[in-house]
């Protein structure tokens, strides 16, 4: 069974005026696309045809770069799709706003360390909010299109927020001010997707 690109839950221009439209569509129906026909590519007639992407990445050491780098770019913006909404922003509430007052002290000193970490990846990655094994949350970033998922990652978790900063996601709009694009980030972050990640 191959894998397919998601369908968007809303419009291009649904995040507008903080992620405009014409960089969504470029970002889901070419780059997310791609990522989704090379993926097919690098795994037909292989041992691995057919697993869940989840189960690929986390063997990832053992595939080949196209496997590693294409897993890695279908799952993850999979993910980024899914934790914005038009309808997002504001603040957790319950138990994973506890868990993120527990483990980073405040939801502002949680919001500081994601965005240093997306602010401060050298070159293209992306930064992630990371339950770890034993409930515990961190901050980590990666390079390329790696992800905790991976058996080769530095901090090893399961992602439940994610920013993309390859400047394919924000250029258009925002060209070298990766800041300012993260700051916009906040204002279309899907709590209500990220603490159903977290309960999972």
């Amino acid at each position: 069974m191959a894998f397919e690109l998601p369908k968007l839950q809303y419009a291009y221009d649904a995040l507008e005026p903080h992620i405009d439209a014409r960089t969504m569509e470029i970002h889901h129906s070419k780059h997310h696309a791609g990522y989704t026909n090379n993926l097919n590519v690098a795994i037909a007639g292989t041992d691995i045809e057919g697993q869940s992407i989840e189960n690929i990445l986390a063997n990832i050491s053992k595939q080949s770069v196209a496997v590693r780098n294409n897993g890695g770019g279908f799952f993850n913006h999979d993910l980024f799709w899914n934790v914005m909404s038009p309808n997002g922003g504001g603040n957790p509430s319950g138990s994973l706003l506890a868990a993120i007052e527990k483990d980073f002290g405040s939801f502002e000193s949680f919001k500081e360390e994601f965005s240093k970490a997306a602010a401060t990846r050298f070159g293209s990655g992306w930064a992630w909010l990371v339950k770890q094994s034993n409930g515990k949350l961190v901050v980590s970033s990666t390079p390329n299109q790696d992800n905790p998922l991976m058996d080769l990652a530095d901090v090893k978790g399961t992602p439940i927020l994610g920013l993309d900063v390859w400047e394919h996601a924000y250029y258009l709009k925002f060209q070298n001010k990766r800041p300012d694009y993260i700051s916009e980030f906040w204002n279309v972050v899907n709590w209500e997707e990220v603490a159903k990640r977290f309960q999972d």
